[in-house]
């Protein structure tokens, strides 16, 4: 007996790739759940970048995705540190160009990245019991445009990077700017 081969098609001229949407983000007020503004990494993948592109790459991959940040991964799925449009368009590249007197395109992700180590993140249990509030006096105590979530060890897996809080997108879920909030440039 022999087998019958599937039917084949062809693609119509629009098929795309299904992309991962972050959950519609709605509109917050003080008093929403802090998990509210959190990019959740457990339904959107993460946004990374390898560390020794390029700072023009690194700007135009954040264009492509429409994120302001991208985590740097050189041996996934370790994080080595986050990178901002802020580290790529602010004082920081043009400080280096002056201080190592070399060109702004000599410089990769790695040199203008916040390490992790330098990150501050909230604890994703403590997040869950608390209020966008709690996360805007967070944001204007430490001054940063980022914060980290992290997902405690568990029996099930060690500690994790569960989600990430921008500053940007937890305004615009706001529907007002904080300008108490913004980072020290």
């Amino acid at each position: 007996m022999h087998a019958t081969a599937l039917s084949t098609f062809r693609f119509s001229a629009n098929t795309c790739i299904p992309q991962a949407q972050p959950k519609a983000q709605g509109a917050v007020t003080e008093q929403s759940p802090g998990t509210e503004v959190m990019t959740d990494l457990a339904s959107v993948k993460a946004a990374t970048i390898d560390p020794h592109i390029s700072l023009d790459q690194a700007e135009q991959a954040m264009i492509h995705q429409g994120v302001r940040s991208l985590f740097v991964v050189s041996g996934f799925p370790c994080v080595d540190g986050l990178i901002t449009l802020a580290d790529l368009v602010g004082e920081k590249p043009m400080r280096l160009v002056n201080e190592r007197h070399i060109r702004r395109q000599d410089l990769s992700v790695a040199d203008v990245m916040t390490p992790l180590s330098k990150l501050d993140a909230l604890d994703y249990e403590e997040l869950k019991s608390s209020t966008v509030a709690q996360v805007i006096a967070t944001f204007k105590k430490l001054k940063h445009s980022h914060l980290l979530v992290v997902q405690a060890a568990t029996p099930q897996g060690p500690a994790r990077i569960r989600g990430v809080i921008s500053l940007t997108q937890l305004e615009r879920q706001l529907g007002r700017a904080l300008p108490e909030a913004m980072p020290h440039h």
